[in-house]
């Protein structure tokens, strides 16, 4: 009686797992096979590799370049804020840290645009941020539409994508581990490099690659933040699509990004096997 009951359970499953289905053909592996299609051929639809070369020019160079300054740099401050944040909620477990981490998700609910004007407003010269640095008797700071201003949003946007998983992979560490290594007479500095560091670092990979990879192919944020003059990788993309509709360009330089990704999620997959920094959602 065993065989037709897995008999049915296949079916359900498959029955249950076909909207899933199409709507990843639909809207994932289609819409990658289309920019592949476009990277590789010309306008005459003939194959070439000049779109993913022209990475080489000294403006693509030079964007992709920058793209990778700023979303390393937004990557390490995310890391050296979120890290000793989430360990030190970790050790609080409770209401007040879950209070805590639910401002840090708050913002997400609100639209990505509506966030980064907000911060537009702060950094302007006649925004929030030199209103108080006037009224404190403090120089005026012009950060708007500096790469500054753009680090800040990036950071502002993609932070909780580091503390959560971070988060997550410290609240599973087995406390027994801690408080055995103390009995051993380890000392607290001891016991975070040989213990926590080690069973964090899932979490740590997983948020690196979290914010790293929608920062390097940000755009958003430096036409608002930026204000156009730093110009990224992701704003010469959009341009290529949106303003000199050379889609096949647009799509060669889209691909040098997507081996960015994959190899991010290769690395993702051989450090994080258990999941261990996986968000909490």
């Amino acid at each position: 009686m065993r065989k037709p009951w897995r008999w049915m359970n296949r079916k359900k499953q498959a029955f249950l797992s076909g909207p899933y289905l199409v709507w990843a053909v639909g809207f994932i592996v289609l819409p990658l096979l289309m920019v592949l299609y476009y990277g590789l051929t010309n306008a005459d639809g003939g194959f070439t590799l000049e779109n993913i070369l022209a990475i080489g020019d000294s403006i693509h160079l030079q964007a992709l370049w920058q793209s990778i300054l700023i979303a390393l740099g937004s990557t390490v401050i995310s890391l050296v804020v979120a890290y000793p944040l989430a360990y030190i909620l970790s050790k609080k477990q409770g209401e007040r840290s879950g209070v805590i981490i639910l401002m840090f998700i708050l913002p997400m609910w609100i639209n990505f645009l509506l966030r980064v004007m907000a911060l537009q407003m702060i950094l302007s010269n006649t925004g929030i941020l030199n209103a108080i640095l006037s009224f404190f008797g403090l120089p005026a700071q012009h950060l708007l539409y500096t790469r500054t201003a753009i680090l800040i949003g990036m950071t502002y946007d993609y932070l909780p994508f580091m503390i959560l998983p971070i988060y997550n992979a410290m609240c599973k560490i087995d406390r027994n581990l801690i408080d055995a290594a103390a009995d051993l007479g380890a000392g607290n500095l001891l016991i975070f490099r040989k213990v926590v560091l080690p069973l964090s670092m899932p979490g740590v990979i997983s948020g690196i690659l979290m914010v790293f990879i929608p920062s390097i192919s940000e755009f958003a944020i430096a036409d608002i933040l930026g204000g156009s003059k730093i110009l990224l990788i992701g704003n010469v993309i959009e341009q290529e699509f949106t303003t000199t509709n050379d889609w096949n360009l647009g799509s060669g330089l889209s691909v040098v990004l997507m081996i960015f990704i994959f190899v991010s999620m290769a690395i993702l997959n051989k450090n994080d096997a258990e999941g261990e920094g996986q968000m909490l959602w």
